[in-house]
């Protein structure tokens, strides 16, 4: 089987100036858990999940730090002033730079090898121009092995 019998090819992406704001309102009116960040000509220049923003937005705790009698404190921050701060980042500053791609050709198995490696969600899908063209999801993975595989194996 290859990937471009079970990809996602309705991509919801964002770019690299796309504010954490806006990725929060992506996310939730999609209910999704991450998406591919492109470029003006649709190449990939990363990957953002929902985990990198909660990372992100993540108040500092108190840390105390004693520099050969110089210490400085820095107090606990609060959350809703993290995010206040933080609402205006953009995507380019927290997405994942180093991602796995694979292409529309691609046995599965290539797939299934980088999820069970890693901890990703989801793998973008790129042309020979390295344009995203398709995204492939662990539960995609999943679906395809219990309504296909599954079925040719025990008929």
């Amino acid at each position: 089987m290859k990937i471009n019998e079970i990809m996602i090819t309705d991509v919801i992406f964002v770019h690299e100036d796309t504010t954490i704001e806006q990725l929060l309102k992506i996310l939730v009116n999609n209910k999704i858990g991450g998406l591919p960040v492109i470029d003006e000509t649709d190449h990939l220049k990363g990957m953002i999940s929902d985990g990198d923003i909660i990372r992100h937005l993540q108040p500092k705790g108190r840390t105390i730090y004693d520099m050969f009698s110089l210490v400085i404190v820095n107090e606990h921050e609060d959350f809703k002033n993290k995010l206040k701060s933080s609402i205006e980042h953009r995507a380019k500053n927290i997405m994942k730079k180093n991602i796995f791609t694979v292409h529309p050709d691609d046995d599965i198995e290539e797939v299934i090898s980088i999820f069970s490696g890693y901890h990703f969600k989801k793998i973008p899908v790129i042309n020979e121009h390295k344009q995203v063209i398709g995204v492939v999801s662990r539960g995609d993975i999943i679906r395809s092995i219990s309504t296909n595989i599954i079925a040719e194996i025990t008929d």
